[in-house]
């Protein structure tokens, strides 16, 4: 790990039991700022867990998530967004009855502190106006502001997804499983997307994703989860080649892991 770089995110030793389930158990990882580090595991090992808990939707049984230093553990999902950290999901996270405009729009409005000043004029609100269409074209919607959320194609409303959360402008991004449901051929522009995103220079993405050219090809840093605990952590070169991982899932993510490094360096 670069030492040069800070630590913006920090779990410490993080349990989460749900009865006698224990899907987290004494995790603890850091994540540099400006960097993207994925989170990989066979599903029930405990990747959307910790991000509920990092993101504020779950609270620990035990252990503690550090923002810049200060404490979150407790605090509610809607101050650690406010903070300046944004969480998406497996499901779309939409209004589908309002077009892209006005859902990008909102996000942008919700933490500009105009969200409940009903009786402002409409021209004071074009600032944000102004930033959701900047984060349209980003994002790769441009042309479609007047459409309707649920008139999208399930890669657009992805897209739409992602760019809702950086209306809010956050510093840190946590996208979970951002493919799913999408098609091969849907990735690419996401992943043009996603390296957007890293290019402005001043964002954190924490990635869970179950696409292992993806990961391989992204990353910055790599954390391997199974059975809610960490199994190994490192570059992608580091995780391919990593006895302990390869012993571990022997089968499909083993073979995923060593074909996209065999593509990454051939």
């Amino acid at each position: 790990m670069n030492s040069d770089r800070e630590i913006i995110l920090e779990a410490k030793n993080l349990r989460k039991e749900f009865g006698g389930l224990v899907a987290v158990e004494d995790v603890s990882v850091q994540i540099q700022a400006r960097t993207l580090h994925s989170i990989i595991g066979p599903n029930g090992a405990g990747k959307t867990t910790l991000f509920n808990l990092l993101s504020g939707v779950l609270k620990p049984t035990r252990g503690f998530v550090y923002f810049k230093g200060q404490d979150i553990t407790h605090l509610p999902p809607h101050r650690i967004a406010h903070l300046g950290i944004g969480r998406s999901f497996q499901i779309t996270n939409i209004f589908p009855n309002l077009t892209v405009l006005e859902n990008i729009r909102l996000a942008s409005q919700a933490l500009g502190g105009d969200n409940f000043r009903l009786l402002k004029a409409s021209s004071d609100f074009q600032k944000y106006v102004d930033k959701a269409l900047q984060v349209i074209e980003w994002v790769g919607l441009k042309g479609r502001e007047a459409d309707l959320a649920r008139n999208l194609a399930h890669g657009e409303k992805r897209k739409l997804e992602l760019g809702i959360m950086l209306a809010a402008d956050p510093q840190v991004l946590l996208l979970d499983e951002p493919t799913a449901g999408m098609s091969s051929e849907q990735v690419p522009a996401l992943l043009e997307i996603i390296h957007s995103i890293m290019n402005l220079g001043d964002k954190t993405i924490i990635l869970v994703e179950h696409r292992m050219d993806m990961v391989m090809s992204i990353s910055d840093r790599i954390t391997v989860m199974h059975l809610g605990g960490l199994l190994a952590e490192g570059t992608p070169q580091e995780i391919a080649s990593n006895q302990t991982v390869q012993t571990a899932y022997l089968g499909d993510l083993y073979g995923d892991l060593t074909e996209s490094m065999e593509g990454k360096n051939g």
